[in-house]
């Protein structure tokens, strides 16, 4: 009849209903998980940004390193004795 409340069911709601939230609830709780703490994650993408960061200094360093050592060089390599 119009107007009668179903019995059986949690917080008003039908069984059905309540279920079908709380599995809709759970999956997305573990899509969120996926998304913070999976392969493709965000914190995956945060370690990435620093690694590259941190090369792109050590290129820097290296190509630095490099300069000087060539310039030595150079410099050896005019002290040595023409034959």
């Amino acid at each position: 009849m119009v107007g009668e409340t179903q019995e059986g069911g949690l917080a008003g709601y039908s069984l059905k209903t309540f279920l079908i939230t709380a599995l809709g609830i759970l999956l997305f709780g573990i899509y969120v998980g996926v998304l913070m703490y999976g392969e493709n994650s965000l914190t995956v993408w945060n370690q990435l940004k620093e690694k590259k960061q941190h090369l792109i200094d050590e290129k820097k360093h290296l190509k630095a390193e490099n300069q000087r050592l060539q310039k030595e060089f150079f410099e050896l390599k005019q002290l040595e004795p023409k034959e």
